[in-house]
């Protein structure tokens, strides 16, 4: 079964592929020379964006794979309510931002409005959709979405070193851990964050197929 994941973040991509295991052939987007000049990421939910990605890419350079996923996540902070979500790479220094230059001015951000750890609860929430072929000679489509969550709270400095493409990776402490995200291994990351939960729904389905 040949899976093509919608993304060209690096760190996205290592996280999606790991969930799903090595029963699958795996391609990354960024291999391929893709104008996707009129593609907006314009959704109002992470379901929207998800689905939208897979769609296009799907459209896209989907010859030769049986399914296109494409991810949409982001992080949600209880002092910085209606502020992140679904904008959280171009919220504050935007998307242009180095990872470095955009965790500084959130963690900037948070000693304002949240000094105190209490007040320093966040949630990351994950949405998958798969696209795939079905019908005779693949004539048709079919959609599907998974969704994953994981509580923690931000923590008061920088944990451990940013992973490339997932900057909050290092300042969010998963309920029950005293390890940030980019301080578990890769296997106990996809155990319990929000991606690894909503790619374990998306291995779980394929393989039922």
């Amino acid at each position: 079964m040949k899976i093509l994941i919608a993304t060209k973040n690096k760190g996205k991509f290592g996280e999606i592929k790991g969930g799903l295991g090595t029963d699958f052939e795996i391609g990354f987007l960024g291999d391929y020379q893709v104008d996707d000049s009129d593609f907006v990421e314009d959704g109002m939910t992470h379901e929207e964006n998800a689905r939208k990605k897979a769609r296009y890419y799907f459209e896209k350079v989907g010859d030769g794979f049986d399914f296109v996923i494409g991810e949409d996540s982001g992080i949600y902070v209880d002092a910085l309510k209606d502020e992140l979500g679904v904008q959280t790479r171009r919220w504050g220094a935007g998307d242009a931002a180095s990872d470095e230059e955009w965790l500084e001015y959130f963690m900037k951000e948070m000693k304002v409005r949240a000094p105190a750890f209490d007040q320093r609860g966040a949630k990351f929430v994950c949405c998958a959709c798969v696209v795939g072929r079905v019908g005779a000679a693949g004539s048709g489509t079919l959609t599907r979405l998974f969704k994953g969550e994981t509580l923690g709270l931000i923590t008061d400095s920088v944990m451990a070193p940013i992973l490339p493409g997932l900057p909050l990776s290092s300042v969010f402490l998963p309920e029950g851990f005293d390890k940030v995200y980019a301080a578990l291994s890769r296997e106990e990351k996809n155990k319990i964050s929000h991606r690894g939960q909503a790619v374990g729904k998306v291995r779980e389905w394929l393989l039922d197929l």
